[in-house]
């Protein structure tokens, strides 16, 4: 029977925080379907793909999706019914001439990824093939090491925190299953202390906790606790690392505190905290250290960190291939965040993962802030051998969900996987 698209269906559905987002469906010749559901972010960067809203105060507040709904039913699923789902390039290809604009401000990149992304599913099933498989075989795979969101600030928390994202990282767990186990006992000891001590227990977007505490660095003396009580060693068997999100702390070339005591700091002040917390808490990775447009702060950091220290590029490269590649001429940063709704084609997606195995940058698959139970990022993470993925805390039934497919993948393998375990971070483990 025919791997030939049939037809294309789309709904709006919410994401995790309750506003509107893509569901759709690719359904081929043979009766196989595909479906996926696309996330959207809170902190995003400027250079990022169009995700296109409808503007309507009179429904979800002007977020509503139907815009790009009838984009995908009008345009879209005219355009590719009949070509064949296996040749995902020529797919995607279509998709960026039905648009033909430099962000996908035209047909919106909610509604290309949805479309590319359930065409990729739909090819799988039509396979009998897991996704992963279906995306690239080999012989063996490697589970990421998960970057887990433990204690939330920034834009995804209402706390007096700065840096945005606290994180445990069970590089020292033999397997992804031991892995998350580690992450769930910290995640549990941590929510011990930070009631012992008077903090709020609530989580934000991410699943994290979102306390109020005195200052950034308390957030990383309460994890290196948590990891100590639940009888682990800070930097061999669980490690910490950082998403500050900067830009959304960069105003008129200073970095500015804003919601602890709004005080101003420069470039090389902010590499002064980076070094501090890489020295006494034995940080592994630091995302976003610098805003999305400080290139030259980026060039500084990545010269005096770059050696000794995951480096990783989010929103000055935001999974796009020209920018990465100046990142890459310039010398900055040693790794890059891939989020497929910055870009909005799987294709792109994977070229910009390529380009940076191709030149060593490690390469981490993300989540966003507002998600979907939609879990292609966890059978991506396998395919291209990422070695690492940031998708939450241990919490939430939306970050659950990846993890719980990670697992089954581990189980399903056998022995044809791995875990990345300390892979990713051996040029910055001394």
């Amino acid at each position: 029977m025919s791997t030939r698209i049939s037809h294309v269906k789309a709904m709006e559905i919410l994401d995790s925080r309750g506003n509107p987002t893509i569901r759709c469906w690719v359904w081929l010749e043979n009766g196989s379907y595909g479906v996926a559901s696309v996330p959207s972010g809170a902190s995003t960067g400027t250079h990022e793909a169009l995700e296109l809203r409808d503007g309507d105060p009179k429904r979800y507040l002007g977020k509503g999706v139907k815009k790009a709904i009838r984009h995908i039913e009008e345009i879209i699923a005219p355009a590719i019914v009949g070509l064949d789902a296996l040749d995902q390039k020529a797919l995607d290809q279509r998709l960026l001439e039905l648009d033909g604009t430099p962000n996908k401000s035209r047909l919106g990149a909610n509604a290309i990824l949805s479309v590319s992304l359930a065409s990729a599913v739909a090819a799988a099933h039509a396979q009998n093939k897991p996704l992963y498989e279906a995306l690239f075989y080999r012989p063996k795979y490697r589970l990421p090491v998960p970057m887990i969101n433990i204690l939330n600030g920034g834009f995804h928390a209402d706390n007096n925190l700065n840096i945005q994202e606290f994180l445990i990282v069970p590089a020292g767990a033999t397997s992804f299953a031991e892995a998350i186990r580690l992450a769930a006992e910290v995640f549990h000891h941590l929510k011990k202390i930070l009631k012992a001590k008077g903090y709020s227990t609530a989580v934000g977007d991410e699943g994290g906790f979102a306390p109020n505490l005195k200052e950034d660095e308390e957030a990383l003396a309460l994890i290196a606790e948590s990891i100590e009580k639940a009888g682990y060693r800070l930097a061999e068997d669980i490690y910490i690392a950082l998403d500050v999100a900067a830009s959304e702390l960069y105003e008129n070339g200073y970095y500015v505190f804003k919601k602890s005591d709004g005080s101003r700091h420069s470039v090389d002040e902010m590499i002064s905290f980076y070094k501090k917390f890489k020295e006494k808490y034995k940080l592994i990775s630091l995302e976003d250290g610098l805003a999305e447009d400080d290139w030259e702060g980026w060039k500084k950091l990545t010269k005096e960190m770059g050696q000794k220290l995951q480096l990783v590029g989010d929103d000055i490269f935001v999974t796009n291939l020209e920018r990465f590649r100046r990142g890459i001429k310039e010398g900055i940063a040693n790794s890059i965040l891939i989020k497929l709704n910055q870009i909005g084609t799987l294709t792109e997606t994977i070229l910009t993962i390529e380009e940076a195995q191709r030149n060593g940058y490690g390469t981490i698959i993300s989540h966003r802030s507002g998600e979907t139970e939609d879990t292609f990022i966890a059978d991506l993470s396998v395919a291209f051998d990422c070695l690492q993925i940031k998708t939450g805390s241990v919490s939430r039934s939306e970050r659950i969900a990846k993890y719980n497919r990670l697992l089954e993948i581990e189980a399903e393998l056998g022995d044809r996987s791995s875990y990345g375990g300390l892979t990713p971070y051996k040029n910055f483990l001394s």
